[in-house]
């Protein structure tokens, strides 16, 4: 367009200087003397156009090149730093010689993702149009820088299972994991662009004993009496084979009260202490009572691997077997007669018991699946969904959990603070059996912010991404209520993955969550389905079969979210 113009201005003139030397009216020398100098204006502002088109094109190439430098590290530097990088950065990239008076700009701020506007102006001296009076030419132009418009919001759901010590995989999941937020902190450019929660998980998952009073902690099974023994109490006839054979001898069936179904061992010998095999104390807080043993209950099929928060207190008492000319003691131990004739009565002494359960202050913090004690519930149940507790609702509360493999690591809700997040994966240690349901659901909790999480408010301007990440070396064993089993609503599996789509996985990636999941198969186990089903997406699942790649999967899930965060 701008060669086309000077060449009819060119053309224009020739015309004109041709008629000129064919004119032969007197005034005409006047008249071209006019018009020659606004059109030798023209002429020269076009030339001068574009000159000042291509300073332009120069102006902003540097302008946008120092934004993309200054991007890298704006956020960490002052002002006058930022103001003297910007300067340095333009000038070595702009070197026209036939400009004078630069002057370069450049602010940063954080509102909706980082920004960084650099602004710059020239001065052209001119070569024509200062004819007209216009001696140079003011060339501006600006550019912006923009990124981490994107924030991520990541949830470490990680297998701390007995089995996980086996193969050196405890401590390549830590290796893997600080690894991890390594990368994820260096993603960030300002504190809250990346948010992490970590869950450690076993059968269960522990929420901080400090808690206690939370209104969000289900106290049902913990301020219970054991099942069995309340159901062998009710039974008056047992009464009767209530033996009574020395100081703080409490235990039904004789002498003692193996429990082969029951998951209670007592003696006649009581130890010191309710920690102990022999679970009648002989003195202390508990002396005479009796107290669930330290085997978890493990034989108890209503309480599998829950410790019993409480003792019976066992108080010496007298009854009447019969009374009467005919009164006798039958089969009663420890009864005698007195009296005779209609006068006569037979009486048995024997022990009434009183549940005392322990204070809610002695929980160590673990927490199990929602629903009831009985069953998890309607489809998809409170263990399957991010419902928020209500205390009106006892399915939805988090049932508090006494369990010797219980992770001593206690999970964390999402937080920026590296350093404690560091501590706590150094801090993991393998016991216990797998549930992977109660992890995913915990981990599901940290991002929504319910229970025992609080979610930080998610600003306007800005895409938040939300993942999970599940790690497990091993397949389902045991949640609340179930073994693992085939493909039924009574199986660990099912609560997480069912084909209706009433399962954990499904109703998390229906809130736009995208899941990440890891098998760690260094036992020659199946490839888990339900793994590869849970995951978003096929190359989303991982099958790994040695502890060292580990680190290498987490690195690649690591750029894969880092990759979210680019200058746009």
């Amino acid at each position: 367009m701008r060669t086309a113009f000077l060449s009819f201005l060119a053309s224009q003139t020739m015309r004109a200087a041709t008629r000129f030397a064919r004119g032969r009216d007197g005034n005409v020398a006047v008249t071209f003397a006019i018009a020659v100098v606004p059109l030798l204006g023209f002429v020269g502002a076009a030339i001068d156009y574009s000159r000042g088109n291509s300073v332009k094109s120069s102006l902003q190439a540097a302008l946008d090149s120092t934004a993309l430098m200054l991007s890298r590290d704006a956020a960490t530097l002052s002002n006058t730093e930022l103001q003297s990088k910007a300067d340095s950065y333009f000038k070595a990239m702009f070197t026209r010689s036939d400009v004078k008076n630069i002057t370069v700009s450049a602010t940063y701020t954080a509102s909706g993702g980082s920004n960084v506007v650099v602004g710059g102006s020239v001065e052209m001296p001119t070569q024509f149009v200062k004819i007209l009076g216009y001696e140079t030419m003011t060339i501006s132009g600006s550019s912006t820088a923009k990124w981490g418009s994107s924030r991520l919001r990541v949830a470490l759901v990680l297998d701390t299972t007995g089995s996980m010590n086996s193969d050196g995989k405890i401590t390549a999941l830590k290796t893997a994991t600080n690894n991890l937020l390594t990368q994820l902190q260096s993603a960030a450019s300002t504190n809250g662009d990346v948010y992490v929660s970590i869950v450690p998980f076993s059968r269960n998952v522990n929420v901080d004993s400090v808690n206690y009073n939370a209104n969000w902690i289900d106290w049902t099974e913990w301020e219970g009496a054991p099942a069995y023994m309340t159901t062998w109490l009710a039974n008056s006839s047992n009464v009767t084979t209530w033996e009574q054979t020395g100081p703080g001898d409490a235990c039904p069936f004789g002498n003692t009260w193996s429990g082969t179904s029951t998951g209670f061992y007592c003696t006649n010998s009581p130890t010191t202490g309710a920690s102990t095999v022999s679970t009648v104390p002989s003195n202390g807080t508990y002396a005479g009572y009796i107290c669930p043993s330290i085997d978890n209950g493990g034989r108890d099929t209503t309480k599998s691997g829950l410790y019993y928060n409480g003792c019976y207190n066992s108080v010496s008492a007298t009854r009447t077997i019969s009374s009467g000319s005919s009164a006798s003691c039958g089969t009663a131990v420890n009864c005698s007669c007195s009296g005779s004739g209609s006068k006569k009565t037979c009486t048995q002494s024997y022990y009434t018991h009183t549940w005392i359960k322990n204070a809610r202050s002695t929980w160590t913090g673990c927490v199990t699946d929602r629903g009831s004690s009985s069953a998890p519930g309607t489809t998809p149940g409170n263990d399957q969904k991010s419902t928020a507790p209500t205390t009106s609702d006892t399915t939805t509360l988090f049932p508090a959990r006494q369990d010797t493999y219980c992770p001593p690591a206690e999970a964390m809700g999402l937080s920026y603070n590296w350093s404690a997040m560091t501590s706590l994966v150094n801090s993991l240690a393998a016991k216990g059996s797998t549930n992977q349901p109660i992890g995913l659901a915990m981990g599901w909790h940290s991002l929504t912010g319910i229970g025992p999480f609080t979610m930080p408010a998610k600003e306007t301007g800005y895409t938040y991404n939300e993942v999970i990440i599940l790690l497990s070396d091993g397949l389902n064993t045991q949640n609340r209520w179930y073994g693992n089993g085939s493909s039924t609503s009574t199986s660990v599996d099912y609560r997480m993955y069912d084909t209706t789509g009433a399962g954990t996985c499904a109703n998390i990636k229906a809130a736009n969550i995208t899941i990440y999941t890891i098998q760690v198969n260094t036992g020659g186990d199946a490839t888990s389905t339900l793994l590869q089903n849970c995951a978003s997406s096929s190359d989303k699942f991982f099958l790994l079969t040695s502890a060292s790649q580990i680190v290498t999967a987490f690195q690649q899930i690591g750029t894969n979210l880092t990759q979210l965060r680019v200058a746009k």
